[in-house]
């Protein structure tokens, strides 16, 4: 004899939104789970959407930023990547320098002039790029780890375009061979204090920017 009062889950009506929501949570859970890549988007101090389009300012707090980690913003209607790379990388970036096209990035139009090195950034650690391949405009994948990929036994931790098969390493140089005729490019920016990056103004102009 049936239970009298008991609901059995198995026949109730499917909650569609529920289950939406419990699977967009899942796919982001997944996401952050797997570590080295994670993308979270920074939305805290930005102006609006038109602001962006309109090339104004963005501000990030990389205080939390994990080594290996990359926050993304928008600027210019234009991803930005910010990265903190590990030791292991700093010291590899040295190394790569005759498998590189520009490795010393004399090519003026990819980086503010303030942006000298292999390392391309005002802070060792922190690399600040335009996710947007110098081929056609893709976006590449952010490949950060020291080890053989199918794409390149030797690979140092860097971008690769699936697309067309450019690489770039973690200062966004391009390597020699590819479609990618030169490197990501670095967007002015600057520190406002030792956690908070200002991208889309240079050091020189940082007073006047509000």
């Amino acid at each position: 004899m049936a239970n009298q009062g008991v609901t059995d889950p198995t026949h109730e009506p499917v909650n569609s939104g529920r289950r939406r929501f419990l699977t967009a949570t899942t796919a982001v859970v997944g996401a952050v789970g797997a570590g080295f890549v994670a993308v979270p988007f920074i939305k805290s101090w930005n102006p609006s959407a038109r602001a962006k389009l309109a090339g104004a300012p963005v501000t990030a707090d990389i205080s939390a930023l994990a080594e290996g980690q990359r926050l993304v913003l928008e600027w210019r209607g234009q991803p930005i990547w910010i990265v903190k790379r590990s030791k292991a990388i700093l010291q590899a970036l040295p190394t790569l320098d005759n498998l590189l096209r520009d490795p010393k990035s004399t090519n003026l139009d990819q980086q503010p002039a303030y942006i000298k090195g292999e390392l391309r950034s005002i802070k060792p650690e922190i690399s600040v790029l335009v996710g947007l391949c110098t081929h056609l405009g893709c976006s590449p994948e952010m490949k950060a780890e020291i080890k053989p990929e199918p794409f390149d036994p030797a690979w140092k931790g860097g971008y690769f375009c699936p697309c067309h098969k450019s690489k770039f390493d973690m200062a966004g140089r391009v390597f020699q061979g590819v479609p990618a005729p030169t490197n990501l490019v670095v967007p002015p920016h600057y520190y406002e204090n030792d956690t908070t990056i200002v991208v889309g103004v240079d050091p020189s102009n940082s007073q006047g920017a509000a």
